[in-house]
């Protein structure tokens, strides 16, 4: 035990110096989103995300929003487990025909006031897989969709830039 507390003395830290990162751009977005959040919905969003028949990656990159980098919380965004807690609704992949019912169950669980965001390419217009005979396609021809946020996927800055882009113009 000594050997190792001499060579931890004798060689000190060796480790590289912490640089923050940063992105000015979502700060930026941030402070909007914050103000806006404020000053309109009591300092929080609610989101409850649906996977309607993803590939998944756009559940990653909503995923990313809660990570130390992006830290969306920090806005007064969070995730919630229950559409019964929610304001928004996140809906990616095109909607399977499996999962509509699902999908119409966590929507009217939902109370008012409240908005539908279709996220991602196949959320928007079904991608490669459209309307056949095990998908319905775009999550508008379910629900009527109250914002887009486009990408395949999306980047959780455009993600920011959507949710945002939503509760401006509410």
């Amino acid at each position: 035990m000594n050997k190792i507390l001499s060579k931890i003395a004798r060689v000190g830290i060796v480790t590289e110096t912490f640089k923050p990162l940063t992105d000015p751009e979502l700060d930026r977005l941030g402070a909007e989103l914050k103000a806006v959040l404020d000053r309109r919905f009591a300092g929080s969003l609610a989101i409850r995300q649906v996977d309607a028949g993803s590939c998944n990656a756009c559940e990653l990159e909503i995923a990313a929003l809660g990570n130390p980098f992006y830290d969306v919380e920090r806005y007064g965004i969070h995730f919630v487990a229950s559409p019964r807690h929610a304001d928004v609704l996140m809906v990616t992949g095109p909607v399977s025909r499996h999962m509509q019912a699902a999908l119409l169950a966590t929507w009217e669980a939902t109370p008012e006031p409240k908005w539908l965001v279709a996220v991602g390419k196949c959320a928007a217009d079904g991608g490669e897989f459209g309307v056949n005979y095990a998908s319905c396609g775009a999550v508008s021809n379910v629900l009527k969709v109250d914002a887009v946020i486009p990408g395949c996927p999306p980047t959780p800055t455009d993600l920011v830039r959507g949710l945002l882009s939503l509760i401006s113009r509410r």
